[in-house]
């Protein structure tokens, strides 16, 4: 039986809505759902989308841990609502969630975790230093050996830096990092995708990949010596980014690779903006969320689009699958 936690995001945009609408499409014979948020917001948010799946509904950790539902609701306390700002009290449940949702994977609840968006600044408001779901999840395992990775039906990709100003990228590259980075992703498209052979595209960093070291120096430094010390990886590159994507090369490869946030985001979104899954490979335990904002701007309005939320869910259970089959996975 698979059992999922789901994590309600920020309570002032889109997170709750996606969320139930999402519960909502699922078949829950073969599969337990704990979902986290404050009362009043699940409340008024069962309301709003015509919640109809039945569910066991209790603000105990313990009973959450011992009951058998196939759908269970963790109700923290009523808290403020402020639809479509971020606030810091907004910025505190999301934290609090994610704390109540690591308690249940310490108790082995689960060992799948899919989260709604959340909101940097009211994370920033509410006192919590962390930059994302990513750096602040990868924290409790203090695992440097994580990777933002995006999935869809079009293409798989992934991230040498992440939430970081584009000014200090080139100074964060090196070609430790970028082999560390690649490295995870080939062994993540074997163990979560069930990928046996992967082939995988690094793009460049600077404008034409650097032409020939006419505009920039990174690609001969650091990006062209992580390619050649994997040679017994199928890894090709580094590949002028802009007319990667415009002749979709990256149809020919089983994921890319970008050296910055923009560079890969760009394209994936507006191939799958409403479709796409952000999947931190990596961690013992699996995360998953959809790829996409707050959308502080259509909160609470029965607007959103769930799709990214209910595929978030669907590649956590096929990766769940895969690492089962495997030995010790």
């Amino acid at each position: 039986m698979n059992n999922i936690i789901i994590t309600c995001g920020d309570i002032n945009g889109i997170g709750t809505e996606i969320s139930l609408k999402a519960i909502d499409h699922l078949n829950l014979n073969k599969t337990k759902i704990t979902f986290i948020c404050p009362k009043n917001v699940f409340d008024k948010t069962a309301r709003l989308v015509n919640f109809k799946k039945d569910f066991f509904a209790t603000n105990s950790v313990s009973k959450i841990i011992s009951t058998e539902n196939k759908l269970k609701i963790l109700l923290l306390n009523d808290t403020n609502i402020t639809v479509g700002r971020p606030t810091k009290y907004s910025g505190a449940i999301s934290y609090q969630t994610l704390e109540i949702a690591r308690i249940l994977l310490d108790n082995a609840e689960s060992k799948i975790l899919v989260t709604a968006p959340i909101s940097k600044d009211s994370l920033k408001k509410a006192g919590y230093n962390f930059s994302g779901h990513t750096e602040l999840i990868a924290s409790w395992f203090n695992s440097k050996n994580y990777l933002m990775t995006f999935l869809s039906k079009d293409f798989k990709a992934a991230l040498v830096t992440i939430h970081v100003p584009l000014n200090k990228v080139s100074e964060l590259l090196s070609t430790e990092l970028i082999k560390n980075k690649i490295s995870i992703l080939y062994k993540s498209l074997k163990n979560d995708f069930g990928i046996s052979l992967p082939k995988i595209a690094v793009l460049g960093l600077n404008p034409h990949a650097g032409e020939e070291g006419n505009i920039g120096d990174e690609e001969f430094e650091y990006i062209r010596p992580a390619i050649c010390s994997m040679k017994r990886f199928s890894v090709d590159g580094p590949f002028v980014p802009d007319a990667f994507f415009a002749k979709k090369l990256y149809k020919a490869y089983d994921a890319v690779v970008g050296m910055y946030h923009d560079q890969v985001l760009i394209p994936f979104k507006l191939i799958n903006f409403n479709s796409g899954v952000n999947f931190t490979a990596g961690l013992p335990i699996i995360r998953t969320s959809p790829d996409h904002g707050t959308a502080f701007d259509i909160a609470w309005q029965n607007k959103a689009d769930e799709q990214s939320m209910l595929n978030a869910i669907k590649y956590a259970l096929q990766i769940n699958a895969h690492r089962n089959k495997i030995p010790n996975g």
